[in-house]
Order: structure tokens, then sequence, then C-alpha cells
């Protein structure tokens, strides 16, 4: 399919976009709400780029209606967003707080008169601060605390909440939480990211099962981060490189999820780090609750070889960490992604031909630009309206091949607080002004919207 060829998508074809509480709630002190782990990193000096934190973000906390008609004016089918655990569940145990209920009450309710279908993501990043002060995800009984969270928000919400997903993007709370430190807690322990990785798995499937017990209608699910992984060259040092990231990056995940196991040659890597005795029996079997939906995250893909690596390396702690990312000279967006449209592809064919069927939702795709508004205050993005055709198009493609794809969420809303980036990072259809929280819808709003409304591509 050539760029100027229309493609149509299927009926009930999912459009929205994503957000996180803490990228853009604000209001971190209101109401009940409890300092989450990522409220203590970016009050941490040096911890976020130009000591930017959450504390206000985009004000979503009071603007919420104005974001809500920002959605309906983009098309949005559904939008997807997270609860915030320290604002529903402050102690990190026990009873609900009612003003962070009746904050999510409005905002749900407000999303169903306008149209828009609420998407749920239980976790995304804010572990309460009391939780991680036990230990945090290298803790067994996490997991339990989030599935006793999940079970409370759920009975609360699912009268009209469909879509659940328990976490978002586990190798990051996990591996750049626990191992590399560069997002909260900013902690630097390779064998605890191991174990945290391995509760938030089981917190997962505890939740699953128990959500679906209390209401079996609704469609749950998990969204992993998903990158193809290649060998920079054919040597074996090279394609062994590969392996050891892709099984770290994708198959720590998606074998246990998918399959009920971790994967040999993993475990085999990791034996220098840990002796995985936090597997307990029964553990890989609860993490396997059947699903009704995976949400795959897709922003670039990686290229490594045996090397040195930096710290930042995904597998960087896995055995001796000589492995390192090999630059392939693309265009890439404003953070240092290469953009490789090409790499949904194959992350979506792979899961279509080597794991079980299961329906399949892009639940962030998006790209960091230097957007300012114009002399006319209009914004003019037109790199990220060809990022967004390009991938849109490579999606239509799939489900054209049979991928059994279902939805599209692009990342973000609006410019927000990009975790260890601050407010340094624009990835927003929405150009916001930090300093009055003045909205600009830009150009690549208006392309989403023209193309989520058509449900077809132009």
């Amino acid at each position: 399919m050539t760029s100027n060829q229309p493609a149509r998508f299927p009926d009930g074809f999912v459009w929205g976009t994503a957000t996180a509480s803490y990228q853009i709630e604000g209001a971190v002190d209101e109401d009940g709400r409890a300092p989450s782990i990522w409220d203590t990193f970016s009050h941490t000096p040096g911890r976020v780029r130009n000591g930017d934190t959450g504390d206000v973000a985009c004000d979503h906390y009071h603007r919420y209606a104005e974001d809500v008609a920002l959605l309906a004016e983009l098309g949005c089918t559904h939008y997807r967003f997270s609860f915030a655990w320290p604002r529903l569940q402050p102690a990190g145990s026990g009873a609900l707080n009612d003003k962070g209920v009746d904050f999510y009450d409005r905002l749900i309710d407000r999303l169903l008169d306008a149209g828009v279908q609420p998407w749920v993501t239980l976790y995304h990043w804010d572990l309460p601060q009391v939780l991680e002060d036990r230990g945090g995800w290298p803790e067994r009984d996490t997991a339990h605390r989030f599935a006793d969270y999940a079970v409370r928000v759920h009975e609360r919400f699912a009268d009209r909440v469909r879509f659940w997903t328990t976490l978002n993007e586990p190798y990051c709370a996990a591996f750049v939480g626990y191992a590399e430190g560069r997002h909260a807690p900013g902690r630097t322990e390779p064998e605890a990211a191991l174990r945290a990785a391995h509760h938030l798995m089981l917190g997962h499937g505890l939740a699953i099962r128990a959500m679906r017990e209390q209401r079996t209608e609704g469609s749950y699910g998990v969204t992993l981060n998903l990158y193809p992984v290649d060998a920079a060259t054919d040597h074996p040092a090279d394609l062994d490189a590969a392996r050891r990231v892709d099984a770290v990056q994708n198959r720590i995940f998606l074998d246990p999820i998918l399959r009920g196991r971790y994967p040999t040659d993993l475990l085999d890597d990791v034996a220098a780090v840990t002796d995985a005795s936090y597997i307990a029996d029964g553990d890989e079997a609860t993490i396997a609750a059947p699903l009704d939906l995976l949400g795959v995250n897709y922003y670039t893909r990686h290229v490594v070889r045996a090397g040195t690596a930096p710290r930042d390396t995904p597998t960087a702690f896995v055995g001796s960490g000589d492995v390192e990312k090999v630059s392939r000279g693309l265009p890439t967006t404003n953070v240092g992604w290469e953009i490789d449209p090409q790499g949904l592809r194959d992350v979506l064919l792979r899961l279509h031909q080597e794991y079980d069927p299961i329906p399949l939702y892009v639940t962030e795709n998006g790209m960091a630009c230097d957007d300012r508004p114009g002399p006319d205050g209009t914004v003019a993005d037109p790199a990220r309206v060809s990022y967004l055709d390009s991938h849109f198009r490579v999606a239509s493609e799939l489900i054209e091949q049979g991928v059994d794809l279902r939805g599209y969420f692009v990342w973000t809303l609006t410019d927000n607080f990009e975790w260890g980036w601050g407010y340094s990072q624009r990835f927003g259809l929405v150009y916001l002004d930090y300093a009055t929280q003045r909205r600009i819808p830009k150009d690549s709003a208006r392309y989403f919207a023209r193309v989520a409304k058509a449900n077809a591509l132009p």
C-alpha cells in the first residue's frame, strides 16, 4: 500500500489516546492522596531533568472536563488512562479513599456522557511510597497488595468500565526502576529487578483471576512494551547478544503470561545474578491467567552487538553486560529513538505467528517533537503527522494480512510530565502551555481526528 492510498479499518476499531496518572493529574497532596515513588524520586535533586516534578503536571485533576471535551473533539472512541494507586488507596492496603473514588467517578461519567469508553490501567508506575518503604516490588507481599487494590477498585468501577489492563510496561517498572535507577524508585540492584519483574507479573495474574471472578463480562489484559531485537551482524557473538536482549526485554514477560513458563535460556542467562528462588510452585500458572487482550506499546527497534555496554542497555545487568545498541542512521524522534514503522509490523506479526491467538491493541505509539506555537498561535508538527500516518498504514496492512489488531491508542493526549525527561519532551497531540495550562490542538490532532472519525486513512 502506498502512502496515498485510502484504507478503511474494521467496524468497531478502537481509536484513542493514552495517558498516565502521575504524568497528568497534579494535585499530588489533595483530597487524601499519599506520596508515590515518583513523588519521592522527582523531588530528589538530580533525578529528573531541570528538577521537574509532577506536582501540577497538566492539572488534569481540576481540568478533566476540558480534557474529555478534547477527546470527543478528536473522535476518540476510547480513552486509556491509569488509576493513581496512592490516590485511591493511600495506605497501600485497606479501604479506598472516598475522595479519590469521587474523582474517578466524575471522570468516568464525563467520558461516558461524551461517548468515550474508559479503558483503565491499574498500575502505571506510581507505587505508593509506603509500599516501597516496605521493600517495593522486589517483595512478594507487594503482588498481594496489588491484587487487593485491583479487586477493590474493580468492584467499585466495573459497572461502567469494560476494559481493564493490570500493568503498563512491567519492564520499565522492574528494570529501569530497580536495575538502571533512571526511574523511580531509583535503585540499581540487578537481583531486586528480577524479583520485581516476577512479582509484577504475579500481581497481574492474581488480579486478573480475582477481577474475572467478580465480573465475567469484562475484558482483561496487560500492556507490554515490546521491541524487535536484531543482531547487527551474523557473527555468533552478536546473535547471542540479540537473543539475550530479546529474552529480558520481551520473552521474560510474554512467555510466562502467554505460555505459563519462563524461557529456559533466560534463566540460564541470569543464573549468575539470582537463583530464582522467588519463583514459587504455582506462580507461573497464576501468571498465565487467561486474557481477553494484549496491549502492545511500540516505539522503536533494538539493533545490538556484543561489546562494552553503557548502563542503559537493556541487558547491562545480565551476564557480563557485554551488549551495546547500534545506530542505523535512521531519522530519530526528539528523544533519539529511531523511527521504524516496520518494527511495529515485526512485533505484531511475531505475536500473531508465535503465540496462541489473542486480540491485540496498540496501547501506545507516538513521538517526541520540538513543538512550539507559530506566529499565528497554531502548532504545526508535520513530523508527527508523518510518523502517525506511516504507523497507521502498517497497522492497516497487518489487519489485511489476518493479524487480529482491534485498536490503536496514540501516546499521548497532551504534552505532559515525561518521567526522567520532565517537561522537556513533548509527545502530545495537544500542545500544553505549562505556565497557563492552555491547551492548543496541534496539526497532528486534526490529522488524528480525521482518521478516527472516518475510521479510515486519508
